[in-house]
């Protein structure tokens, strides 16, 4: 029983790490804001809007619309319409927009799409460049946000990014939207409050142009929002928070939700086995806050996948104790346990209550299940790649 002992011992206490990250982003979400710097009265920097579009002709106007309301004369808004077979490109002109195509059937992916549109913006380069989703909505005032932020910083800026459930969602649509509300809205204020940087989470990103050429953005990674995030913060820039809101709805066919679900979750555990140990041997090579607390952020898994595998590794554990082993493995993970809870409890309570009702709650662990043969497939048949999800309304 010793090295069974010995082994749930090691699981438990790295089931502390994520644990009490997420529970110390979630406490520190409630504090009051730290005070931001402003920019110069009356000055906002020269902005180059980005959007990359591919085969996004149902939204693609009213995104250039909204979009060109916020923007300033000299500000300009460039679309890529990246290996598009519809009339994306067409629609987006007529709204207002530049647009530059771009076809190349071996290189798919945002990342390459911001890559191309950079090169584009070269010979007349803007101070601060903006990357909204075309099925995205900007709030009212969120570009200039982000762009004064970013300007002042010095550094990235990831405005709030949230999904809403569309018009026919069910319990569990609602349980996604309130995953992402603590992942995108609670952890990375709670960061903010403690002056430390987040990761990009994707739409709403601002970046000075002189950081965007420190790193390459090019790449078709099902997580290239986190990558850049973790290449940005080695490189010494790591990204911080805005308050400022943007929001998507949620794809409203069940098949196309879970195809974005999967892709960002197997995104993120392929980010994990790729990155983190890179991310490791920077802080050993140059130790500083920023990337240790990146690093820390990483450490966090999906919520669901936290909860499977605190359940299992906690069954274990009972039953090593009913067989003779030491209780002890099962004392730290009740500790996390209570951790989690309290976590999600909170972030649930002071931002999460309109997005999952209280009647509703009896929907997580059906959520949780659900999930199961995602995770699994990341074992047998990993999304690895680029892939466009339909979103709302948008049934082809």
């Amino acid at each position: 029983m010793g090295v069974v002992t010995a082994v749930l011992d090691l699981v438990a206490l790295a089931l502390l790490v994520p644990t009490t990250v997420l529970l110390v982003e979630c406490a520190a979400a409630c504090l009051p804001a730290r005070r931001r710097a402003a920019a110069p009265a009356g000055r906002r920097p020269r902005t180059a809007v980005i959007v990359p579009a591919h085969n996004e002709a149902a939204g693609i106007g009213a995104c250039v619309e909204q979009l060109r309301r916020q923007l300033r004369p000299e500000d300009r808004l460039l679309v890529v319409a990246d290996n598009c077979d519809d009339d994306t490109a067409v629609r987006a002109r007529v709204a207002g927009a530049v647009v530059v195509e771009r076809r190349d059937v071996h290189r798919w992916g945002k990342g390459y799409a911001l890559d191309y549109a950079l090169r584009v913006l070269e010979d007349d380069p803007p101070e601060v460049v903006v990357m909204v989703d075309a099925d995205c909505v900007a709030a009212d005032g969120t570009i200039d946000t982000i762009a004064c932020e970013a300007a002042v910083a010095g550094r990235p800026v990831q405005a709030t990014y949230l999904s809403e459930p569309s018009g026919d969602a069910t319990f569990t649509d609602r349980v996604s939207a309130l995953a992402v509300v603590v992942k995108n809205l609670v952890r990375p204020r709670g960061l903010a409050r403690l002056g430390l940087p987040c990761l990009l989470t994707g739409a709403g990103m601002a970046f000075p142009w002189s950081v965007l050429r420190v790193v390459s953005v090019a790449g078709g990674e099902t997580a290239e929002d986190m990558r850049l995030a973790v290449r940005l913060a080695v490189a010494g820039y790591p990204p911080t928070h805005s308050p400022a809101i943007i929001t998507t709805v949620q794809p409203g066919e069940w098949h196309a939700a879970r195809l974005q679900r999967t892709r960002w979750e197997h995104g993120h555990l392929e980010t994990l086995r790729v990155v983190g140990p890179q991310v490791v041997a920077a802080i050993m090579r140059q130790p500083r806050i920023g990337l240790l607390a990146v690093a820390l952020e990483l450490s966090v898994p999906p919520l669901s996948l936290l909860v499977m595998l605190w359940v299992g590794a906690a069954a274990v554990a009972l039953l090593a104790g009913g067989m003779g082993a030491s209780w002890t493995p099962a004392a730290l993970l009740a500790s996390s346990g209570l951790l989690l809870l309290g976590a999600v409890g909170m972030a649930w309570v002071a931002f999460g209550r309109r997005t999952l009702p209280p009647r509703e709650l009896r929907a997580i662990p059906l959520y949780v299940v659900r999930k199961i043969p995602m995770y699994l497939a990341f074992v047998t048949r990993r999304q690895s790649t680029w892939i466009r999800s339909r979103k709302g309304g948008d049934r082809r």
